[in-house]
């Protein structure tokens, strides 16, 4: 949200005649002040907590049926320049992580980036999350690159992180978004990769892949709650039916003993639960997060030694779908506006990691996604994914109320922007 600074005030007329110098002085401070507008820096962390496992409330009262959103949000390019001092290209400093905010930046369009891969040269990406392949008929979304204020954001160096990986272990951690994230990070690294020296295993929750020649293996582990839960080995299609243990996380946790990087990531699932069973409390779903969340820390704290595993948790990404059910659907570009916060972003629940983290004995590294995957409603796979193992026919594309996916990124894509601040991090 941008808050313009005005200034305002009222002031006696002088008589006629000569103004007073002071007075001029101080007439033109405030016309000089009247003029300039500050854009403040997103409030990344905002709100409460509580505790009910409920589904989410009802979501926007918007009923618009428009298959584009572009007269409701900005998204053309030349607004994204606003009044805020931008640093040269040369004054910028190398990523530091205490220095540098993830947060503060804007997506620049770069029509000679070079593709690291695509959904023909990786084997390994979900069929429902290559757009191109699905039919997209549009690529631009591809080649839109996440520029930090102050500082240059390296780019994905294989070597470096292979060299960085070397003897060691990194797992990502969640739901479909962190399998998409894992599949990008091998994705960057995997062509770099003799195919005689590297090796993978998928099964319906967990993938592994390894570079042989570096004995550095990257890692998935499915638990969309984090927390154990009744839907985590075979999932429970019927949210009402999904029941949450908060105060329960071993039965997952042992899988994340002797891993020396760890990538953490829970959000979306949070919205499609609803605790009603007999016997069982019925929560509020920021409650439940919050609990959920505090459970995790508590067992990071008593089993995870900081000397030898990093620990990162990455923030939730905007889910269109929340607005009302198609807002990707068609949209080609970018929202421009700087420090744009869709309705899809609970910044409650984003509020309880930072709350949780901040008080944590083990070092947390928090990777927060959120705000330059709040303007990308372009880069979603919309109506070009698959069901059932065939790519949605014309009929269905034009349903996009029943058929648009928002949630899921198209891969090439956002998920690379992702492993690409992991990356800086590391």
């Amino acid at each position: 949200m941008l808050h313009h600074l005005t200034h305002s005030s009222s002031m006696k007329i002088p008589p006629k005649g000569k103004t007073p110098l002071s007075l001029a002085i101080i007439i033109i401070a405030v016309i000089a002040l009247m003029s300039a507008t500050f854009t403040e820096d997103l409030r990344v962390l905002t709100g409460t907590s509580t505790f009910k496992a409920k589904a989410a409330a009802a979501a926007s009262s918007s009923s618009s049926t428009s298959t584009s959103t572009s007269t409701s949000v900005e998204r053309d390019v030349s607004s994204r320049e606003t009044s805020e001092a931008v640093v040269d290209e040369e004054d910028k400093i190398e990523f530091k992580r205490k220095k540098c905010s993830t947060t503060k930046g804007k997506w620049v369009f770069n029509s000679s980036k070079e593709m690291p891969y695509t959904d023909e040269s990786c084997p390994y990406l979900d069929k429902q999350l290559v757009c191109q392949r699905n039919g997209r008929p549009d690529d631009k979304y591809l080649y839109w690159e996440w520029e930090l204020d102050d500082c240059t954001l390296p780019r994905f160096n294989v070597e470096n992180v292979l060299q960085k990986l070397r003897g060691k272990r990194l797992m990502f951690v969640g739901d479909s978004l962190q399998r998409a994230q894992w599949q990008s990070f091998v994705c960057l690294i995997q062509a770099h990769i003799p195919p005689k020296r590297k090796l993978i295993k998928r099964n319906e929750a967990n993938c592994w892949f390894k570079a042989k020649d570096y004995n550095a293996t990257i890692e998935f582990y499915w638990t969309p709650f984090i927390v154990e839960s009744n839907t985590d080995k075979y999932i429970v299609p019927d949210p009402n039916k999904r029941i949450l243990r908060v105060d329960s996380i071993s039965a997952h946790a042992q899988s994340w003993v002797g891993v020396d990087i760890l990538v953490f990531s829970t959000y979306t699932w949070w919205h499609s639960f609803v605790n009603g069973e007999e016997g069982y409390d019925e929560l509020d779903r920021r409650i439940a997060y919050r609990l959920g969340i505090k459970t995790w820390a508590n067992w990071i704290d008593s089993f995870i030694n900081p000397n030898t595993t990093r620990v990162f948790f990455a923030t939730m990404s905007l889910d269109w779908g929340r607005e009302d059910g198609i807002q990707c659907y068609n949209e080609t570009m970018p929202v421009a506006r700087r420090g744009f916060s869709g309705s899809g972003t609970d910044m409650e629940m984003m509020q309880a990691v930072t709350d949780v983290v901040e008080r944590m004995k083990v070092p947390v590294t928090v990777l927060n996604v959120t705000q330059l995957t709040n303007h990308r409603i372009d880069a979603h796979v919309s109506v070009y994914t698959q069901l059932d193992g065939k790519v949605l026919s014309d009929e269905q594309k034009k349903n996009p109320h029943r058929y648009a996916d928002c949630i899921h990124w198209c891969l090439p894509g956002v998920p690379d922007i992702w492993n690409q601040l992991l990356y800086a991090y590391l």
